[in-house]
């Protein structure tokens, strides 16, 4: 197959984009500048300004699937989300294409539960998750009116590679090296986290199948669900060595929060943190069958070395003799 990756720069898409070479496929990595470092294999590289439709449709043709990685700064979703959804719209009907899309928790809002599945409904509760609600609505509409297919891989907060820009990289393990893991939120609240190269690997067997499936549909990747303590403890186990655990202060991003505009439109997220939730994903195992997970303590050593954290050297054979209380809770 011949895949289009929009935003191949960015981590997500980038990570998609290895893993379709990974599997054989042919790549169009379309950025703005037209340049991708990091890739091997056959690769076309595009320029394009998301913004301009026919920019988009150009720098997509003679692709099969378009995965969708646009993902402009986090103050900037009001401006540029929907224009930039609309134009992958226009791009894969020009081209009769199919549509993955990364999605996340936001669409559920304030109210996500425990184990969010496919069918609980969205709650608009914040611009985000408005914003989100309405692209999904928007790609959903098309399906039905001109036949464009959209799939939907939702997941948490994602993990993994030597790119920046998620919680992991940018709070949690900003002081490790000094022994500190900081977690954002309260130690017994469990989070739902995405190990990247293992949820790269289920777009690619999702596009593998597109086929099979409505002209709509979505799924859920659980990941690994994880407490404050369950990830203190692997970490630990991770890193070959003790770490203090420490609960970060939100105050500093408060204080910056009025002049910074993707500060404050961050905090407008911090809810999950508090809220204990993860994503149940039966639907996706009841047609993928396997889904790759990687062991979340092999996961959290292979960031760390990503990140250029040094790890002992005898830590990537290291096991629990037995599963831990907090991460058997979480099963």
């Amino acid at each position: 197959m011949r895949i289009a990756v929009l935003g191949a720069n960015g981590r997500v898409a980038h990570a998609v984009a290895r893993a379709f070479l990974a599997h054989g496929h042919q790549v169009i990595a379309v950025t703005r500048s037209g340049v991708c470092r990091g890739l091997v294999g056959s690769v076309d590289y595009r320029a394009a300004d998301a913004m301009v439709e026919a920019d988009l449709i150009a720098a997509t043709r003679g692709a099969d699937i378009i995965f969708n990685g646009l993902n402009p700064l986090y103050h900037q979703w009001p401006r540029y989300a929907l224009p930039m959804a609309r134009n992958v719209m226009a791009a894969a009907r020009a081209h009769g294409a199919r549509h993955l899309f990364a999605g996340n928790v936001y669409n559920y809002g304030y109210r996500i539960p425990m184990q969010a599945d496919e069918q609980t409904p969205f709650s608009p509760d914040t611009e985000h998750a408005r914003i989100r609600i309405a692209m999904e609505t928007l790609f959903a509409e098309e399906a039905e009116r001109s036949g464009v297919q959209t799939v939907v891989l939702r997941a948490g907060d994602f993990y993994g590679t030597a790119g920046k820009g998620a919680w992991f990289d940018q709070a949690m393990i900003t002081r490790i090296r000094k022994g500190v893991l900081q977690w954002p939120g309260d130690m017994d609240i469990a989070h739902a986290f995405a190990y990247l190269p293992d949820l790269a690997e289920t777009f690619v067997r999702l596009g593998e199948r597109m086929t099979e499936l409505p002209a709509f549909e979505t799924f859920n990747f659980e990941g690994h669900t994880l407490t404050g303590h369950a990830f203190h403890a692997l970490t630990q186990q991770a890193l070959g060595r003790p770490v203090t655990f420490k609960h970060m202060s939100w105050l500093p991003m408060r204080l910056v929060a009025p002049f910074t505009p993707v500060v404050k439109a961050l905090l407008t997220m911090t809810y999950l943190w508090r809220r204990p939730h993860s994503l149940d994903d039966g639907k996706l195992r009841r047609f993928l069958g396997a889904i790759p997970s990687t062991e979340p303590v092999d996961a959290i050593r292979q960031a760390l070395l990503d990140q250029g954290i040094t790890v002992a050297s005898d830590a990537k054979t290291a096991r629990l003799s037995e599963p831990s209380p907090v991460l058997q809770a979480m099963r």
